[in-house]
């Protein structure tokens, strides 16, 4: 009787309210602290335990990296150098040139005749920024821009100079700067990638440089990191799909089995590859759902559509990716990286920049417009440039000056990019050039700067995000890097 008392009067309604109070009161906490609260056997997790990062109050939680292919030319786009035009067919001076190693596209030049920009540059906005005709657009925001014009880099190749932006070494093989924020920061959603890649040809040069998947690859990271490309064909990722015989029922249980024998794999041999790949699994049942929704732009309004220009309704442009780019930051991808090839003008430049160029000005205006109207702006990065730049020269004889054939060969000395949003000083210009955009005077900024820089709007001290390979400490900086707070609101 002692027993049954007990049970009733530890079971009263007032019992009963107190504990379950308790308890869905936990939950709904638990929720609002950290809805995606990281659990082991889930390891796309919001926060990273293991790092203890963000290091401070982040001002960035999501990037888009628009990465221009092959080397854009700073003079006939951002940096204006009226002296160019003013010295055009008269040999680069060696006091200039500094003995500056060269491509063998132009090793073989015995003079290296200076020419300026093929169009009419002139200033926009408030900041009064100077863009070029072939930017009509971009120079519209302009004042939403920060524009770094003394980048520089050690690469003069385009596959060493490409890999060393998104990766920090020249050489191959390790994690890109998306697999880094993703293992460092996480995940913030579940049903798609952290990291994921666009691709883009450009209408310049449509059989340029090609491009690898290494450059988006986790490197020595876990493969729960690499970068997952989204294609433009019927399948945007390949292997997704379930096949035609095989019910969503069924795909359920034999990843289920198949769970099953994997945790059994890692309990005997303790391998941390084998829950990478269980979890690997588990997204791409949930992407099956996720990305054709993701990829599907036929409920864009016709407003937005107009926005982003002609090419918006067509699948693999640069317009279409950048619509793309937007949906992935609006579900919460961390990094979303849009690579659009065809910049490699060594001849024929003024008729192939204008092609490149009406490619991405448009879209690109659009998309940090369209950003900043649904207020995402505010903590998404958006990154443009490319591996170097072009040289202030002419690369052919003066026949090919004289008749516009001319092209520009590679110049890692010095060039532009621009940044916007999350923590960037909007209309503002940094660094500086010579007089015929050579070399840089004022305030160079290095690879490892600029990852420092983007890291440190995630929040990330670069020096603190380490991974311990083969015995040595990296970092995606290496042990470089400065932090350019003049760039930072």
């Amino acid at each position: 009787m002692k027993e049954l008392h007990n049970h009733f009067i530890n079971n009263n309604r007032r019992n009963f309210l107190k504990k379950t109070g308790l308890c869905i009161g936990g939950l709904a906490l638990g929720s609002l602290i950290n809805p995606f609260e990281r659990d082991d056997k889930d390891p796309f997790s919001l926060i990273s335990n293991q790092l203890n990062l963000p290091n401070y109050a982040p001002k960035a939680k999501r990037i888009i990296y628009l990465f221009q292919s092959g080397g854009p030319s700073q003079n006939d786009l951002f940096d204006y150098k009226p002296k160019l035009s003013q010295m055009k067919g008269i040999d680069l001076p060696e006091s200039v040139r500094m003995g500056q190693r060269l491509t063998g596209m132009t090793s073989g030049q015995s003079k290296f005749p200076l020419v300026g920009s093929s169009t009419k540059f002139k200033q926009y906005g408030e900041a009064r920024a100077w863009v070029s005709d072939l930017m009509p657009y971009i120079g519209k925001i302009s004042d939403e821009l920060c524009f770094i014009k003394s980048m520089h880099t050690e690469a003069i190749n385009h596959d060493p100079a490409v890999t060393f932006f998104q990766t920090g070494s020249q050489q191959p093989g390790r994690p890109s700067m998306g697999s880094w924020l993703s293992y460092g920061l996480g995940s913030l959603n579940k049903n798609l990638p952290s990291f994921v890649v666009l691709l883009s040809r450009g209408t310049g040069r449509p059989k340029g440089q090609p491009l690898y998947s290494r450059l988006w690859g986790n490197g020595f990271l876990s493969s729960l990191h690499q970068g997952v490309q989204f294609r433009s064909a019927k399948d945007p990722v390949l292997f997704l799909k379930d096949p035609e015989s095989l019910s969503k029922s069924e795909r359920r249980k034999m990843l289920d089995y198949l769970s099953e024998l994997n945790e059994e794999q890692e309990r005997k041999f303790g391998d941390k590859e084998v829950s990478n790949r269980i979890s690997q699994y588990e997204m791409a049942y949930r992407m099956q759902t996720s990305v054709p929704e993701t990829m599907d732009i036929s409920d864009e309004p016709e407003s937005i559509l107009k926005l982003y220009g002609p090419n918006a309704n067509k699948p693999g442009t640069y317009a279409a990716n950048c619509i793309l780019a937007r949906k992935l930051i609006e579900k919460d991808v961390r990094f979303v990286q849009l690579y659009h090839m065809g910049w490699d003008q060594h001849e024929n430049l003024p008729n192939q920049i204008k092609g490149q160029a009406s490619d991405v000005d448009q879209p690109t205006a659009a998309l940090i417009m369209d950003l900043k109207q649904r207020g995402l702006l505010e903590d998404t990065l958006v990154v443009w440039g490319g591996e170097f730049g072009r040289t202030a020269y002419s690369q052919g004889n003066i026949s090919a000056l004289k008749a516009g054939t001319y092209g520009r060969d590679h110049h890692p000395r010095s060039f532009t990019i621009f940044m916007a949003g999350a923590g960037v000083k909007p209309g503002f210009t940094y660094g500086e050039t010579d007089d015929l955009g050579y070399n840089i005077v004022k305030d160079p900024v290095h690879v490892h700067d600029l990852q420092a820089t983007i890291l440190h709007l995630f929040g990330i001290n670069h020096e603190k995000m380490i991974y311990k390979y083969q015995g040595r400490r990296f970092r995606l900086t290496d042990v470089f890097g400065d932090i350019k707070h003049d760039i930072l609101t």
